[in-house]
């Protein structure tokens, strides 16, 4: 009789504050036999940090090391072939716990979806087991819930852009934008802030650094130190306020 093979999870924990977790992601989370989850090298990482009072002795826990982030790599190699082959490797490894039976949670800061890095083992594991994603609250609605604004009124429309967008799309973009979340600012924040500034959108935008997290810290955009801004930091340009 062949094996049935495990279940992979993919776990929203929220975005940093360890009480918005779900309910649903702390069952499946306590209930998974194999706990897997991202980290850089050297580092505990975020996501684990928020579940690690939920879990037991008897599971197993299966770091995924990244073996680069945002160092400059020697030629001839590239950060989208070195990240991709990354993932393949860890891919191979969950489905290792799958065959032999064992279900998988993989915790993911934030919601799996959303810019996280689940998504990129779910499209290489969905189709070969069963596969179960837990929505998480993500990053720009804590952001936005710590920072106190509405993000979007009645029938405005929000756009979700990356800071690292070059100038002129990022300047397009939020020229049309009702409201906007700009992510992945870390050293792209001079020219979020100049794109900014020229469309006449810098006091409208707020800054807020690790959302939800003990070491928040919300700042005004024109007192941000340009080469501090980390990864984990959002700038929300909220609707136009409505008076209904």
């Amino acid at each position: 009789m062949m094996q049935q093979p495990g279940r992979l999870i993919g776990l929203g924990v929220g975005p940093g504050d360890p009480e918005l977790i779900t309910v649903k992601a702390l069952r499946l989370l306590r209930e998974s036999p194999v706990v897997a989850y991202f980290v850089a090298k050297g580092k505990k990482g975020n996501a684990f940090g928020i579940i690690e009072a939920h879990l037991q002795d008897a599971q197993t826990l299966l770091p995924l090391v990244y073996p680069v982030t945002t160092e400059a790599l020697p030629a001839p190699l590239s950060y989208e072939q070195v990240i991709s082959d990354f993932y393949d490797a860890a891919g191979e490894q969950l489905a290792a716990h799958l065959d032999a039976g064992r279900d998988v949670a993989v915790i993911c800061e934030g919601d799996p979806f959303f810019y996280g890095s689940y998504m990129y083992l779910h499209d290489r594991l969905a189709e070969r087991y069963e596969a179960e994603v837990v929505p998480g609250v993500c990053s720009m609605l804590g952001g936005a819930s710590v920072l106190g604004a509405p993000l979007v009124y009645r029938n405005q429309s929000l756009s979700v852009l990356s800071g690292v967008l070059p100038h002129e799309d990022l300047k397009r973009r939020l020229a049309d934008a009702d409201a906007a979340v700009i992510m992945k600012l870390g050293r792209n924040f001079p020219k979020v802030r100049l794109v900014l500034e020229e469309l006449g959108l810098a006091e409208r935008a707020l800054y807020v650094e690790r959302a939800t997290m003990a070491n928040q810290k919300i700042v005004p955009l024109d007192q941000v130190e340009p080469m501090s801004s980390p990864y984990f930091s959002l700038i929300i340009v909220p609707g136009e306020r409505w008076q209904g």
